[in-house]
């Protein structure tokens, strides 16, 4: 309507317009018709288009709630993984900061073993010095012996010199009484001499088994040298040795002097056969005091050597014990830890792992607790040697008794046989459960696949002379035990090496084991002051005769 009258006021107006300019105005008017013209098409298509989008979105409203609940749904899932994910990560975290404080008390402990070796470094520094400064001392009195030797036989020379002069008194008798009794006083001033140096002579010898003693406990308490500390002694053994030959040979050569002075000296016999006398006895005297001082030397060393060999056995047990505590919890806490990560990672993780993955971990398990048994069978071994054991009298067809019902699922399922009919004798119960236990149980795991294992246990008591061996006693009573089965046996060339600890005669993948059972059958054996030995043929069986004394 606006339009028009617009229009209509134009078309007045341009009755009173010049024409050029009545031209531009409708030239103007046309233009702005065609552009209201055009924003109403434009305008149309637009509506047209918003129909169409309306129509759009009403079709598709049901879709997209559709879309949004399964892309709240995702999201849901994602924050659950990421939940997962940091429970996790502070898994780690805290197994990482477990793993750092036993790395730092490895590290205190390593600086505490450094220390410790530093402290044996300084100690045996000082027991070297030591050592040397004995070593002096010793050749200091090797000294003394060589001028109290050199001494003595300034004393014999003197001797003779005097005896010589005692035989021109006797060709001069006459003349000579007074110096007969001269000569018995100075005599007896060399006598009196002669004592002095006899006493100078145990001093000496006393010191010397001073010094030995003092040696001896030295050497108690320094192990590390104790190798050189026996030679030492030995070569002081050999030097008194020598000394006491020495001796002899002083008695023999002042025995033939005072032979010769008996002869030479027929008036003054009486005299000279006392001082002879005097003389022998005092000699006699010193050997004994010498053998008795080498005796009471000897006998303070081989006390010494019990006691050192007494506290040897005690740290070797003590080392024991620690080992055996060592293995029984250091060793295997690491084993079981491994073992409860690998069940976790196979129950918790089983869909996150690949087939590969399962396989490796699975070997893992069976790896550890391949290295979990070798730990115990090592503790059993170790277990078996000394301590407080006593003997009883025990019934070995209860163990065996024992040993049965332990292995009955094992027994079943092979369908064996175990025939028994042993003796009562004296034994360590406990190990002599273990040795029936491990030969059975060795027999079980040898046995052939389509045959049923028929183990057989025997036993009788007889002399040694009647058993085939030659390492037993011919007069004393044995317990000969047999044990025979019927497995795959083994190749006769093996009958020694069986014994040995880790020795497996099979493969590892046919037959699980550690190859340390016969070995602590050997070590109870031998614990019980017995011998076991072993026969086997290649599929045939195996045969192992124990003797273990009936006394």
């Amino acid at each position: 309507m606006k339009v028009k009258q617009v229009a209509t006021n134009k078309k007045v107006k341009i009755k009173s317009l010049p024409k050029k300019r009545i031209k531009k105005e409708t030239d103007l008017q046309q233009s702005e018709m065609e552009t209201l013209i055009d924003f109403g098409i434009a305008l149309n298509k637009q509506k047209e288009l918003l129909a169409k989008v309306l129509r759009f979105h009403k079709a598709d409203k049901k879709s997209l709630e559709k879309a949004v609940k399964d892309r709240t749904k995702q999201f849901e899932q994602k924050n659950i993984e990421l939940k997962r994910a940091n429970k996790k990560l502070d898994f780690k975290k805290k197994e990482k900061e477990k793993r750092a404080a036993e790395l730092v008390i490895a590290n205190k402990e390593l600086i505490f073993q450094n220390k410790e070796k530093e402290k044996r470094a300084a100690e045996l520094s000082v027991a070297n010095t030591e050592l040397a400064f004995q070593n002096n001392e010793k050749e200091k009195r090797a000294a003394e012996l060589v001028i109290a030797n050199k001494e003595l036989i300034f004393q014999n020379k003197e001797k003779e010199k005097r005896a010589a002069e005692l035989i021109v008194a006797n060709t001069e008798l006459a003349f000579q009484n007074n110096e007969k009794e001269n000569r018995a006083a100075e005599l007896s001033v060399a006598n009196t001499e002669l004592a002095f140096q006899n006493n100078e002579k145990e001093k000496r010898a006393a010191e010397l088994s001073v010094a030995n003693t003092e040696l001896a406990f030295q050497n108690n308490e320094k192990e590390n040298r104790a190798a050189e500390l026996v030679i030492a002694n030995k070569e002081l053994i050999f030097q008194n040795k020598e000394k006491e030959k020495r001796a002899a040979e002083l008695i023999v050569a002042n025995t033939e002097l005072a032979f010769q002075n008996n002869e030479k000296e027929k008036r003054a016999a009486e005299l000279i056969v006392a001082n002879t006398e005097l003389a022998f006895q005092n000699n006699e005297k010193e050997n004994r005091a010498a053998e008795l001082i080498v005796a009471n030397t000897e006998l303070a060393f081989q006390n010494n050597e019990k006691e050192k060999r007494a506290a040897e056995l005690s740290v070797a047990n003590q080392d024991l014990t620690s080992f055996t505590y060592i293995s029984s919890h250091d060793l295997q806490e690491p084993l079981r830890k491994i073992q409860n990560f690998a069940t976790i990672l196979l129950t918790e993780e089983k869909e996150n792992l690949s087939d590969t993955g399962k396989g490796y971990f699975e070997r893992m398990m069976v790896t550890a607790a391949r290295m979990q048994n070798l730990i115990e069978d090592l503790l059993t071994y170790s277990r078996t040697k000394g301590g407080d054991v006593v003997f009883e009298l025990t019934d070995l067809n209860l163990l065996a008794q024992e040993v049965t019902k332990d292995l009955e699922d094992s027994i079943h399922k092979k369908k064996a046989t175990i025939e028994v009919n042993l003796d009562t004798i004296k034994v360590i119960p406990f190990q002599f459960r273990q040795l029936i236990q491990n030969l059975v149980g060795n027999s079980l795991k040898f046995a052939k696949y389509d045959i049923a294992p028929v183990i057989k246990i025997k036993s009788k008591i007889s002399k040694g002379s009647k058993l085939n061996n030659k390492y037993l006693t011919q007069k004393n009573e044995y317990c000969h035990i047999t044990y025979t089965d019927n497995g795959i046996g083994f190749d006769p060339q093996y009958n020694e090496r069986i014994f040995e600890v880790f020795q497996r005669l099979n493969s590892a993948q046919a037959y699980h084991g550690t190859g340390i059972g016969l070995a602590i059958c050997k070590r109870i054996v031998e614990n019980h002051k017995g011998i076991i030995t072993a026969t086997g043929e290649l599929g045939i069986g195996a045969r192992f005769d124990i003797y273990i004394s009936a006394e």
